[in-house]
This record gives structure tokens, sequence and C-alpha cells, in this order.
């Protein structure tokens, strides 16, 4: 079995488990159903028993596993989330989402605000 992305107008709206063969019954004259990989995020495979990358044997397929609500960009065949920010971009290979200032690494949590464009320290 397959996991298959229901895309109308660039926004996946469903996404369901089926045989390839299915598709060869069934109609939906609402949108496109294109294949995605559960085991794909970030532009790398993992293995689904040891989620251990395993892009050196078995390729990516469509940069990420398909959401609800993500974005599918015909150009360039991928999956990706709504974009999250106007500030950020979107990064390939991996095909998620960048801050325009890298998130800090003392260990700390932070939220994005994007008034001022920084890392604000998270508090309870």
């Amino acid at each position: 079995m397959s996991h298959f992305a229901k895309v109308v107008n660039g926004v996946v709206t469903q996404v369901i488990v089926a045989e390839q063969s299915f598709f060869s019954t069934f109609i939906d004259h609402t949108g496109t159903w294109i294949q995605t990989s559960y085991n794909t995020r970030g532009g790398r495979h993992y293995n689904p028993t040891t989620g251990v990358d395993d892009t050196a044997t078995m390729p990516a397929l469509r940069g990420n596993y398909a959401g609800i609500g993500f974005v599918y960009d015909s150009v360039n065949d991928v999956f990706y989330p709504q974009k999250p920010y106007p500030s950020w971009t979107i990064s390939a290979p991996t095909w998620t989402w960048t801050a325009p200032v890298p998130y800090p690494t003392d260990g700390k949590q932070y939220t994005w605000n994007e008034s001022t464009l920084s890392w604000v320290l998270f508090t309870h």
C-alpha cells in the first residue's frame, strides 16, 4: 500500500492509503492524486523500521510527506508546509522553511517574533 495526497489548486486536501490499482477504477474530478512517502521528510528518506536516514539506498519522494494544507509545488515536484511567516524562505533540497535569523543553539526554547524578525525566549 502507498500514500496518496489529493491536490486541489496546489494545496493538499486529503491523504489516503491505497493500492496504485485503486486509481485505475476510481474517478475524482475535483483534484489530482499524487503519491507521497510516509518515510520522507526534509528531503531525506528514513528507514521505516529503524528511523535511520537511508537516502543513499532509497531516494526521498517529493521532499516531505504530504499533510492536509501542505503546498504541492508542481515545478519542483515536492510537498511542503504552508509558509509560517512572511519573512521566512523555503530551502531546497530539504523543502523546509528557514527563518532569516538562525534559531539559538543555547538549549532554551524560543518563539519567532515576525514584527522584530527575531527569536524571543519562551516563558511559561
